[in-house]
Formats: C-alpha cells, structure tokens, sequence
C-alpha cells in the first residue's frame, strides 16, 4: 500500500486541518500576549485581544471539522472499494 501512496496527495479535508492549526496556533499567540501583562504587572491589553484569543478555540473546531471530513472520505472510498 505505501508505494501506491503519494507523499503529496492532498485528500480531503487536508487544508481545512492546516487552516486549522494556523488559526489555533495564532490565538496560542494572542492568549499569550494577553496573559503576559498579568504576570509582568504592566498595563493590561484592550479588551478585544481577549477576543483574539478566542481563535484557540476556532481554530480546534475548524482542524476537527477537517477531520471529520477526511474521516468521511475515507469511510467512502472504503465502501467503494469493498461493494
């Protein structure tokens, strides 16, 4: 099977896990930026960086629909070849 496999073959739901990761990793960022001033006893950021920070969680719901959706290509491709 691996050497019918093609390292760079995008299947489905490929980009909407690097999308994903990126935009969760981006509010990892901003959640750091945000707590930063707690523990430095400086000025605390606006208030719109703690909405920023909500991109952690938009980006894990955007990875896990990607997910679901390779997983739901692959259950296909699994019943076609087998019926």
């Amino acid at each position: 099977m691996r050497d019918r496999t093609q390292t760079n073959s995008a299947e489905p739901g490929d980009r909407l896990i690097r999308v994903g990761a990126v935009v969760f990793f981006a509010g990892a960022v901003a959640t750091l930026v945000t707590v930063a001033p707690l523990f430095l006893g400086t000025t605390p950021f606006p208030t719109y960086m703690f909405g920023l920070s909500m991109l952690m969680g938009v980006g894990f719901l955007i990875a896990g629909a990607g997910v679901l959706q390779s997983v739901a290509a692959g259950r296909r491709k699994a019943r076609s070849q087998a019926g």
